[in-house]
């Protein structure tokens, strides 16, 4: 065998094993969704507080400020949900393939993966995000329109609608262009079969 080959042989096998240095972000990951876990508790244990014994007399100010509260909670929950599929769904596309066949609990998704349907879901999960933040804002906006006092600057909703709809815009383009990238090759893939002798 050539040297140059060999040479070769080797350069590409550290080119391909060099996906291994993404396992400890992957790690940094999950430690940072550990700590995440806990930031929810402590707000979970400030609705209670809220629940049981409310910093606000008027009760509308006291349904806004739970609402507020469970809304940062559903955020949470949103970005936890984001995590567990970056970490999931990208050491399965980029790293290596899970073993995960027989397992009773195997996410349905983890078998349409790819790193298009990746991206999309992600802005997906952005939109839901962002959605969020926007309804908080919508909640403090009429809250305040309700009783007189100073809400959000126009400006910051303006931008924060502006932001929103940037998010949407995108995760339809990305959806549209990995559709037509599907119906290419499952065309090209048709015409290789037409093509082959019988």
């Amino acid at each position: 065998m050539k040297p140059l080959k060999v040479a070769e042989g080797i350069l590409e096998r550290g080119i391909f094993g060099s996906r291994w240095l993404l396992l400890p972000i992957y790690l940094g990951m999950i430690a940072a969704q550990a700590m995440y876990t806990w930031k929810f508790m402590e707000g979970l244990v400030h609705l209670w507080h809220e629940l049981i014994h409310p910093t606000v007399p008027d009760f509308a100010a006291q349904e806004a400020a739970f609402l507020m509260i469970i809304l940062g909670l559903v955020d949470f929950l949103m970005v936890a949900n984001l995590i567990v599929m970056v970490v999931i769904g990208g050491y399965a596309t980029f790293v290596s393939k899970l073993d995960l066949d027989d397992h009773e609990d195997r996410p349905a998704w983890l078998d349409h993966i790819d790193p298009g349907t990746l991206k999309t879901k992600l802005a997906g999960a952005l939109i839901g995000v962002s959605g969020i933040h926007l309804l908080q804002t919508f909640t403090v906006l009429g809250l305040s329109m309700k009783d007189g006092t100073a809400g959000p600057n126009q400006s910051i909703v303006m931008w924060q609608v502006i932001i929103h709809l940037t998010f949407v815009v995108s995760t339809i383009f990305l959806a549209w262009s990995d559709l037509l990238l599907e119906k290419k090759l499952a065309l090209a893939h048709h015409e290789g079969i037409e093509d082959k002798p019988a």
